[in-house]
């Protein structure tokens, strides 16, 4: 039985795998092998309203409903490590402390836009846990589970994922993390 394809007031969701056009190159990829990708709707939005608040605030989708995907690295003896960490869009990842924990660096920071954008593939605004670089972690705060259509970057401006916050935890080389935000 195929998954229900997300909905959102005011959104109008297309099935993500149909549509590659609508999402950044790595994205279409990822959706392409991941088997829960029939579970995942693209829905196109304002390109000037693809910061998380923006966008909650033009399409009246609660803060709440959003998940926020950010880039984080350190070093440990002179050996580079980064992760994606994916937080409910009302919350702050844990950079100082937990993620900082996980990596096992001394000073964690947030990866620079240019490197970010060039590494993923993907545009700022747009970056998503979906297709990201192989090298990557991925950390997911465990509250993500919680979020009935979770609203992602599709790795674009210009459109958004809608998730069941239960696929996400689902995702391939998802480490779910319990308080990764705060």
């Amino acid at each position: 039985m195929a998954l229900a394809l997300p909905q959102l007031p005011g959104l109008h969701s297309l099935p993500a795998p149909e549509h590659p056009e609508l999402v950044a190159a790595p994205v279409a990829e990822a959706l392409a092998a991941w088997p829960g990708a029939e579970g995942v709707a693209v829905v196109e939005i304002d390109p000037d309203l693809a910061d998380t608040a923006a966008m909650s605030e033009a399409y009246d989708v609660p803060m709440a409903a959003g998940a926020n995907c950010v880039v984080v690295a350190g070093k440990r003896e002179g050996e580079e490590r980064v992760a994606a960490c994916l937080v409910r869009a009302d919350t702050r990842a844990d950079v100082n402390h937990i993620v900082k924990r996980l990596l096992d660096v001394r000073k964690p920071s947030f990866l620079p836009l240019e490197r970010a954008v060039a590494e993923s593939g993907m545009e700022y605004g747009g970056i998503t846990p979906l297709g990201l670089p192989a090298g990557w972690r991925l950390l997911v705060d465990s509250r993500v589970a919680d979020i009935d259509v979770a609203v992602i970057g599709s790795g674009l401006r210009r459109s958004k994922l809608l998730v069941p916050g239960s696929l996400l935890v689902q995702l391939p080389r998802a480490e779910v993390v319990e308080g990764l935000a705060s």
